[in-house]
């Protein structure tokens, strides 16, 4: 079965079952500062398993675009990829451990409306409870409904259970597992079971969250009003069960990629093919949701990415060209526009920026790899020869080399933190936390969008944004620099809005009805059939501003204070950045 097609039988099977299917968030969050990218498909979903209403409703389906940077130094094995799909299904306050168990069971097991998957292979965990919270026993009846009580493994707490922190909601959970191997495995006591697992004869493909309790300070002290499900199951893996093949990328993911790789190489690596795969797919996923590479951030692991990448592509080849690399990214691009279309939209400028990235490394590879040889200081590799420091230790692993960490760090340092790493704990895109000020600076942010449009056009789009407690940041499409009266211009727009006691509102509504007012949204963002829209209107309800957004705002405009831009300048092609602050 195709990888298109598992996935929309996934959608299918529980649109069937009452659930809306909503799309996919962008890689990079909007409103979450814990993370650089989205990492599970239940993040975009926080705000509605903590409460608030879904606009599509209490059960919901998507397949959500992932990445996890944890997993970088993994790729090359089997199983680790940095980009992923998640499948997901949830409830919100609606069904619970009956209806997910009984579900995922059905679609992985029917011919007609699921994977047709061999019941005998299939295994499941349930919570063997601890000191916090009693055994599953609920989950494990259900379970028994459908498969041998002895295939029912009861694990602890690291295993099956499922918390954000300390505090808040949290729950046990039930992993299904499967069977991959040419000859049955067949019943199995806990420990062989255990040791399978830990020696990847049996693979985790399906993960139902039972959020129902809440904690605090690592304490139990209550169950929540409304319980909810959150399931996850990762296509790549599912995919590669359903095909019956050992690896990620023996599937119709890769397996092309890898066999064109294998073609044109001189010195063919499977670790390398597989990093070139995995990366440049990756990159493509970044460029589309409009991440660029850059020093920081989101931009910084895309950068890493290309980079190494492109090392291991010289690795098989010091022949390939970055036509065999456009080859690649086409067939990518074949395999994922009928599913997200934003992949063709901007392919061509996605290329642009992948090649252009390789074309400035390259310059400085050969000479890098030379002095690598040399023995030459890392900071020196990273700052002279752009090579990140993880791409050092990478080779220095390889030739048995050590290096001195803290040294680097120092020197970097002292290179006004050039190059800082995701885990620096910088700000991590969209709203940096829900204070009073950065809430106060998100609502500017609408009348800073609406003010430009009137000051330079409505052709003028945002193209992202950052908002911590001291200030906004917002990209925007233009051509040129601002004049200095154009800048006044929408400041006094501004703070003429602010003055006026403006109305922020919050309105539900078809998301073909909003589009139709006018409502500004988020480049690259699939919506819902049903979004929220936040209105800035008078009296009268005229609208100064409406713009697809879950908030959060203040309620009147008045509470802003004196806006004041700062900076205007250049951010990429094409895009222009302005930084202000509420005084």
């Amino acid at each position: 079965m195709h990888s298109e097609e598992i996935r929309s039988r996934f959608l299918a099977f529980y649109e069937k079952r009452g659930h809306a299917v909503i799309p996919s968030a962008p890689l990079v969050p909007l409103n979450d500062p814990s993370v650089l990218f989205n990492t599970a498909g239940m993040q975009p979903l926080v705000p509605y398993l903590l409460g608030q209403k879904h606009p599509a409703g209490t059960r919901l389906a998507n397949s959500q675009k992932c990445v996890r940077t944890v997993d970088i130094d993994e790729v090359g094995d089997n199983r680790h990829l940095t980009f992923f799909e998640m499948l997901g299904n949830w409830s919100l306050g609606d069904y619970f451990k009956e209806e997910a168990i009984k579900w995922s069971y059905e679609f992985l097991t029917s011919k007609e409306e699921g994977l047709g998957l061999d019941p005998s292979r299939i295994y499941v965990t349930v919570f063997a409870g601890d000191e916090v919270a009693p055994r599953d026993d609920e989950a494990a009846a259900i379970w028994k409904k459908y498969m041998p009580e002895h295939r029912v493994y009861y694990l602890p707490a690291k295993n099956n259970w499922w918390s954000p922190g300390d505090n808040g909601p949290c729950g046990p959970d039930t992993e299904i597992f499967y069977d991959i191997n040419p000859s049955p495995l067949g019943d199995m006591t806990h420990d062989q079971f255990v040791a399978a697992d830990d020696a990847g004869r049996v693979v985790e493909v399906w993960n139902n969250v039972f959020m129902m309790y809440e904690a605090k300070d690592k304490k139990i002290v209550g169950t929540l009003e409304k319980k909810n499900i959150d399931t996850g199951m990762g296509l790549e893996r599912i995919v590669m069960v359903s095909q019956k093949v050992t690896t990620v990328f023996e599937t119709d993911f890769f397996a092309p990629v890898i066999e064109m790789l294998k073609k044109k190489s001189t010195t063919y690596s499977d670790v390398s093919a597989k990093i070139v795969a995995d990366h440049f797919r990756t990159a493509l996923f970044m460029s589309a949701d409009g991440v660029v590479p850059a020093h920081k951030d989101a931009g910084y692991i895309m950068r890493r990415l290309i980079r190494r990448g492109w090392t291991h592509a010289r690795n098989l080849s010091e022949t390939l060209v970055v036509d065999d690399l456009t080859e690649m990214l086409e067939y990518f691009v074949s395999i994922y526009k009928g599913t997200y279309p934003e992949i063709a939209t901007v392919k061509a400028s996605g290329y642009r920026v992948i090649l252009a990235e390789i074309e400035k490394f390259g310059k400085t590879l050969a000479q890098g790899l030379k002095e690598f040889e040399r023995g030459e200081d890392p900071f020196i590799l990273a700052t002279t020869y752009g090579f990140p420091i993880e791409l050092t230790l990478e080779l220095a692993k390889e030739k048995g080399r050590t290096v001195d960490l803290e040294d680097f760090k120092m020197k970097m340092a002292e290179h006004s933190k050039l190059s800082q790493t995701s885990s620096a704990g910088m700000f991590k895109g969209g709203l940096a936390n829900h204070n009073e000020k950065t809430v106060r600076l998100h609502t500017a942010h609408h009348l800073l969008l609406a003010a430009l449009q009137e000051v330079l056009g409505k052709g003028v789009k945002q193209r992202g944004s950052n908002i911590t407690e001291e200030r906004l940041r917002m990209d925007f499409s233009f051509e040129r620099k601002m004049t200095d009266e154009e800048k006044k211009r929408a400041e006094d727009i501004v703070n003429a809005q602010i003055e006026a006691g403006l109305t922020v509102v919050r309105r539900e509504m078809p998301r073909d009805e909003a589009e139709k007012i006018g409502a500004e949204m988020e480049f690259g963002v699939k919506y819902p059939d049903v979004v929220s829209v936040y209105f800035i209107e008078d009296q009268n309800g005229k609208h100064i501003s409406k713009e697809f957004c879950g908030g959060p705002h203040v309620s009147n405009t008045k509470e802003l204070g004196h806006f004041k831009l700062q900076k205007e300048e250049a951010s990429s092609q094409g895009v222009r950045r302005i930084k202000a602050v509420l005084e």
